[in-house]
């Protein structure tokens, strides 16, 4: 159970799923939110998974927390559970008894925080930064939203003047920098959540004739590099 199929990292998923399962020779069946931001149509792909009686989900969780009562149901129903990429939350997992479920992610703080230390690092001067979260109380996206913040403070010339969500997608992260190089037009670095983010900045930036703004991201895509 896939948050979407639209970002080419979650496609990436997929592949090696179904290589996994070529391997192995389970039965594999890849479900998809329209967007990462749909909620409640991830919620129904897991019932719909407990209807079939499915031995096994393996899911990246949009939400960190919304996801938890049908993840218990799906265990109560005697389904193994597997989170990838996007934990879930730990207190309210313990919670319902879903604490020893394996995670398989990364260290999503300290590769936001070598994102935005490099970048800090390479601009002299008086710095006006922007930070472009992920979704709000999704614990991947606070955990980078975290290492952003702690490598940037160690820099004193740079200065956060804003820190808004972009949920993740392109179309959101041109709009939120619209508005933002339009009231801090002196905007010198961006830090985006994730790669698509970066790719709507820099759509934005392409499309005003901006330059000498610097943009990290995080997933490592091709289409950033």
């Amino acid at each position: 159970v896939m948050k979407t199929l639209t970002n080419p990292f979650f496609v990436d998923m997929e592949r090696g799923a179904r290589r996994a399962a070529a391997e192995t020779g389970a039965s594999l069946q890849v479900r998809a939110a329209a967007q990462e931001t749909s909620i409640d149509q991830q919620i129904e792909l897991v019932e719909a998974a407990i209807r079939e009686r499915t031995d096994a989900i393996v899911i990246a969780p949009g939400d960190s927390a919304a996801l938890i009562p049908v993840l218990r149901k799906a265990r109560d129903a005697g389904i193994r559970l597997v989170v990838i990429d996007n934990p879930l939350d730990p207190v309210l997992a313990d919670r319902a008894g879903l604490g020893d479920v394996p995670l398989v992610t990364v260290d999503n703080e300290r590769g936001a925080a070598l994102a935005a230390g490099y970048a800090a690092a390479t601009l002299e001067g008086p710095v006006d930064a922007l930070l472009v979260e992920g979704i709000r109380g999704a614990a991947n996206a606070e955990a980078r939203r975290r290492g952003a913040r702690q490598a940037l403070a160690a820099h004193p010339n740079v200065h956060i003047v804003a820190s808004e969500t972009a949920n993740w997608k392109i179309d959101e992260a041109w709009e939120l920098a619209r508005r933002m190089f339009t009231r801090w037009p002196d905007l010198r670095l961006v830090v985006c959540a994730n790669d698509m983010m970066a790719l709507g900045v820099i759509r934005y930036l392409k499309d005003a004739g901006r330059s000498a703004v610097r943009v990290t991201g995080y997933d490592a895509l091709p289409e950033p590099r």
